[in-house]
């Protein structure tokens, strides 16, 4: 047995037999492992027993657990569906967990809409609507909508559609949109078209070019040859895409085949995504967490995790090796796909086997690609470092870099934006916007000013809630190795000002960035630091300026559009405080009275029609 604390034991005695999942965390209260049982008694005390039989991983997990938590479920389903949803809400360290998984997009169909438009989102939700996806690249999207927008021509605007409009916009005379706002198309028609491209992204192709080559014969024999061309443009269209698609087997099932590559602790899994027997498409993810892992951990790990989100469920899912929970992550995705079943096979020999090596290699080469781009931008990235370390004649690299940027106009809408690089990397979790509250007018040297109090103000007050072990931001409990401001002497003598009155001159090392000529102002000298011209420090200070200013204005964006629209509510005659909080609870916010209907305004109450008109009319006109 391992040494196990006496709290640790109390709760080793008390755990249950029952099916579950138990929540293991670290002395600061932070989850660093979820795990699923049949039997949580059991399962939870394997961890305390003989370390020889245990993983280096496992090991490293047990010195950690402070604490231990667990949930009763009625299943095991309920068991595996529970470890899912806490994998994904807590990210756990020791867990395997897709990279990122929260930034992948999806293609969204607004299905919910009278008229549908097809966007790119992050967040799938259940709103009616429906997702294609998860994809890697949010570039691939975009070139997936572009291409389905010059067969398809959905709409993309945020009118709210009548058929009455006067004019349309510029994407109906370019042929990228039906115009379904000044009546070009009936509702029923434009879904139809929808629906189809809906098919598409699922590979159902054929019954689409059926449909629309009895469409196009019909219209021809009506003498309507200018709909006939469209019609015959649109199949050409699809026909393209389809013979640029492989064809895999001459059977009509749908088949995700799953493969996966290792190497030096990286993992990579490729899934081809194979539909009507042909081949429509690939995507790879990088899994955390699969150091000491075996392969089945990993695959498994990999299936409940991406179909969790999945826009859709196959007749089968092809895959390297066995599984140890196969039948009831079979069951699992069943529930998925409605009730339908699913196959879970472990080809042997024949085409199906060909497809895993087929996949197998297209991971490891990916894996290979990636580590190469891994080393080129770790080495770029250590460099900029060492060379900021040299010209600013630092002890150490400046691991922790902060910047901050000021925008306005004309001093309304005032924001002043951090952000945070650490080992040269950007890491947006930590970036923090501030509302100037203090400063009247166009004074970015104040507001800068009061930004960096308010960001040292946090640093003091997480300091002193970290000696009675309190949990902390860490965009502020942490002191940046090196703090820059966007500006030249002036913005960098109210840093240096800041940080005098916190006592953190010696502590916290300060410059301004100007842009013109791109110098660095360093305290106490007169002329400014040149940093290289084609120097990778110079190159990293420059990246991160850039983002401070692009966080700023995004912010600046956002706050000068609510004012707008708070502005323009406040203006209409008869909306005081009563209606306006009554407009907000109904529709949850600004932008939500902005996209009603005037008939959905009147129904708040104490809006009448009239007025419904009138707000509907000053807020979209």
């Amino acid at each position: 047995m391992v040494a196990i604390s006496e709290h640790i034991q109390g709760i080793l005695k008390t755990l249950p037999t029952k099916p579950g999942c138990y929540i293991m965390k670290d002395a600061n209260g932070r989850i660093i492992y979820v795990g699923k049982a049949i039997n949580l008694r059991n399962r939870v005390r394997s961890y305390f027993h003989s370390p020889v039989d245990h993983t280096m991983k496992t090991r490293r997990l047990v010195a950690e657990i402070a604490d231990i938590e667990w949930i009763v479920v009625a299943s095991e389903l309920e068991a595996l569906i529970l470890e899912m949803n806490l994998i994904k809400k807590h990210l756990p360290q020791y867990n395997v967990r897709l990279k990122d998984d929260k930034r992948y997009p999806f293609v969204k169909v607004h299905w919910a809409d009278p008229f549908p438009k097809v966007t790119v989102t992050r967040e799938h939700v259940q709103d009616g609507s429906r997702y294609f996806g998860p994809y890697t690249s949010v570039w691939a999207v975009h070139q997936t909508l572009d291409l389905l927008r010059k067969i398809f021509q959905y709409r993309s605007c945020d009118r709210i559609i009548t058929g009455q409009d006067p004019r349309a916009c510029l994407y109906y005379d370019i042929k990228l949109c039906t115009a379904p706002c000044i009546g070009r198309i009936r509702q029923e028609e434009y879904r139809q078209m929808i629906d189809d491209l809906c098919k598409f992204l699922e590979g159902r192709t054929d019954p689409i070019l059926d449909r629309l080559k009895r469409q196009m014969a019909e219209e021809s024999g009506l003498m309507n040859y200018e709909k006939a061309a469209v019609l015959r443009d649109q199949i050409n269209a699809i026909e393209r895409v389809v013979e640029r698609q492989k064809i895999i087997s001459d059977t009509k099932l749908d088949s995700d085949v799953i493969a996966l590559a290792r190497s030096n602790g990286e993992s990579c899994v490729q899934i081809f995504f194979i539909r009507n027997g042909r081949l429509i498409g690939r995507e790879y993810f990088i899994l955390e967490g699969t150091e000491d892992e075996d392969d089945k951990e990993i695959v498994a790990q990999f299936i409940k995790q991406f179909y969790a989100e999945a826009s859709s469920v196959p007749d089968e899912v092809l895959l390297p090796n066995e599984l140890e929970e196969a039948m009831i992550i079979q069951q699992w995705l069943n529930q998925q796909r409605g009730g339908e079943k699913v196959q879970i096979r472990i080809p042997q020999r024949g085409s199906k086997l060909d497809l895993i090596k087929m996949a197998t290699e297209n991971a490891v080469e990916t894996l290979d690609a990636l580590k190469t781009q891994w080393a080129a931008d770790t080495h770029k990235q250590s460099q900029a470092l060492a060379e900021l370390q040299q010209a600013l004649k630092l002890e150490a690299p400046p691991n922790r870099i902060e910047c901050y940027d000021i925008s306005n106009i004309q001093g309304t809408a005032a924001v002043g934006s951090m952000v945070v690089f650490e080992q040269g990397v950007p890491n947006k979790q930590l970036y923090r916007r501030f509302n100037i509250k203090t400063v009247s007018g166009p004074d970015d040297f104040a507001s800068m000013e009061e930004v960096l109090q308010r960001r040292f103000k946090r640093w003091q007050a997480a300091q002193e809630v970290k000696e009675v072990g309190a949990k902390v931001d860490p965009s502020f409990s942490i002191l940046p190795d090196l703090l820059i401001v966007d500006g030249g002497k002036g913005q960098l003598g109210r840093s240096v000002k800041v940080l005098k009155e916190f006592g953190l001159e010696e502590k916290v090392l300060t410059a301004g960035l100007a842009k013109e000529n791109e110098l660095l102002f360093l305290p106490g000298k007169d002329l400014p630091l040149e940093v290289p011209r084609k120097s990778q420090g110079l190159f990293l200070l420059q990246r991160i300026r850039d983002e401070a200013h692009r966080f700023a204005i995004t912010a600046h964006r956002n706050l000068r559009s609510k004012e707008r629209l708070v502005s323009r509510l406040d203006q209409i005659p008869g909306i005081g405080p009563a209606r306006k909080k009554a407009l907000l609870t109904k529709f949850g916010s600004l932008s939500g009275v902005k996209k009603a209907t005037p008939q959905q305004i009147s129904e708040v109450p104490g809006i009448t029609a009239q007025l419904a008109n009138d707000i509907w009319e000053a807020l979209n006109k």
